[in-house]
């Protein structure tokens, strides 16, 4: 394969092996994007097995995920900004990472019609929907860092927290987050468009094989090993403190959560880079057979739609886990919604507003040993 053939990759959604461009995937050119390659078989390989699961699977788990992820997140934006009124850094970092799921999440209904069907929305629906994907994704695991790093100062540093962990130099972090999602988002949408496929359209990137390459170590650097990095490390550290923390209840506690968080991460991610590395690197893992390619594309469907819930696991993790976000949880409810359907739920939630308050402590802010735990 030469330099100049382009390798339509849709790795950053398994439509990839969702609809018509299943025939040619990673195999075909930009002059003729419908042509398939033998692979060495007595016949083109058109991955009509892939395509069919693709279409009946994917819908269902995509919607079961939007669902979920979207309740979840929402919750989080609402209860952030109506109950908490964002008094920390943390609360900004967990915002805007409730931001990118929803971000993130928005575009699946769309990848679930195109999973079933081709795609009707035009070349600048394709590049914008996949843009946001793209920022939501790594904006996503920006947040996790920060708010790790978060942590880490929290407890570690306690002392030089009370004084750099402020609302104000969280949004402008948050700012500068944002921004670099977008220039890592910048190839997956630049080389993204819309194509007649045949008698249908197809949508998804076309990398010249050199981009397609750099992308690909970008997202695993990026979305797994830079993350795991300063889980390690940060966690290393939080670790040494709490294990000098006469509470053991909240020791242990935290300890859990801290193991918790790095292996749901690891589980939930690092099988879809791993797939997707070798699937970009097809020569040099001898996996460019027919049956390994169509194989490698099962895998890519049921690793990035386990990828994909990771958003719906989020809120879990880093907000409603806190003994002070459930009581505000609480307290949402009761006040939006409980207080519809009964004449006493007002007095409970006046009783959950000041006990909620009283617990609230201004001098140390959000530091429980917290700051999460």
């Amino acid at each position: 394969m030469g330099d100049n053939d382009t390798l339509p990759q849709l790795s950053h959604h398994m439509l990839s092996t969702s609809h018509s461009l299943l025939a040619t995937n990673f195999q075909g050119n930009e002059e003729d994007p419908s042509t398939t390659y033998d692979y060495g078989d007595s016949a083109p390989c058109e991955k009509d097995d892939v395509k069919l699961i693709a279409a009946r699977l994917l819908p269902p788990l995509y919607s079961l995920v939007f669902i979920f992820g979207f309740v979840g997140n929402m919750l989080v934006v609402l209860i952030l900004i109506n109950c908490k009124k964002l008094k920390s850094m943390t609360d900004i970092y967990l915002l805007n990472l409730a931001i990118s799921d929803l971000l993130f999440l928005i575009t699946i209904p769309f990848w679930a019609y195109y999973a079933a069907n081709e795609w009707l929305l035009g070349n600048v629906m394709c590049k914008l929907f996949t843009g946001m994907y793209h920022i939501g994704y790594f904006g996503g695991i920006f947040f996790i860092i920060l708010l790790t790093i978060d942590r880490y100062l929290a407890i570690v540093h306690a002392v030089f927290a009370l004084k750099a962990r402020t609302v104000t130099f969280g949004g402008v972090t948050s700012g500068v987050t944002w921004v670099v999602a977008v220039f890592a988002s910048l190839p997956g949408i630049i080389f993204t468009k819309s194509q007649e496929e045949g008698v249908t359209y197809s949508c998804g990137p076309y990398f010249p094989v050199g981009w397609k390459n750099f992308y690909t170590l970008m997202r695993t650097v990026l979305g797994l090993v830079l993350p795991l990095l300063v889980m390690v490390i940060c966690y290393s550290g939080i670790l040494k403190t709490l294990l000098r923390c006469r509470n053991e209840r909240k020791k242990h506690k935290a300890v859990r959560l801290i193991f918790t968080i790095m292996i749901v991460y690891f589980l939930f991610w690092a099988p879809y880079n791993i797939v997707l590395l070798l699937d970009t690197f097809q020569e040099f893992f001898n996996v460019s057979t027919c049956k390994t390619t169509s194989q490698l594309d099962q895998a890519m469907q049921v690793t990035e739609t386990l990828g994909m819930t990771h958003c719906c696991i989020n809120p879990v993790i880093y907000a409603f886990v806190g003994e002070k976000f459930r009581r505000y949880l609480s307290v949402f409810f009761r006040k939006h919604i409980a207080k519809h359907l009964c004449k006493q739920c007002p007095i409970f939630y006046r009783e959950t507003t000041d006990r909620v308050s009283s617990a609230y402590t201004p001098s140390t802010g959000e530091q429980e040993v917290s700051a999460g735990f």
